[in-house]
């Protein structure tokens, strides 16, 4: 009697022209939603902050100062994407591009060598086909 357990999967992507096309449009759509998220915490803090001047001082800093901490870390990952976007043309061709994880089900038995069959399994991908599995 066997027991299904959860492991990780690895995706692994060939790079291909394809791949990086897709890499490049990911982090640009990315890059895009982070300026819009800035932009909007810029409006909406603006306008908080306004309605709020008057009536407390120290509350309006401190509020200040939150939105200010908030902008840096959209400026930070906004930068992060841009040197993400820049690493992408520096691919080369036909190397595995590790792509993510997927969690999947494996079978374990008794007599099983339990780190060998949980071990992860990894998928190579090129243009979105599966070319390999890997166990273990």
């Amino acid at each position: 009697m066997g027991l299904t357990v959860k492991r990780s999967v690895s995706i692994y992507a060939i790079v291909t022209d394809q791949l990086k096309e897709e890499l490049r449009a990911e982090l640009q759509e990315a890059i895009d939603a982070t300026q819009r998220r800035m932009d909007q915490l810029d409006f909406q803090g603006r306008r908080f902050l306004s309605d709020l001047q008057s009536p407390d001082l120290t509350q309006a800093m401190a509020a200040r100062r939150q939105i200010e901490a908030e902008k840096r870390r959209h400026e930070a990952l906004k930068q992060d994407l841009v040197e993400q976007l820049a690493e992408v043309d520096k691919l080369e061709m036909g190397s595995e591009f590790a792509r993510g994880t997927l969690e999947g089900n494996t079978e374990v038995n008794v007599g099983d060598d339990l780190m060998k069959t949980i071990a992860g399994a990894a998928i190579v991908i090129k243009d979105g086909l599966i070319v390999e599995i890997r166990e273990g």
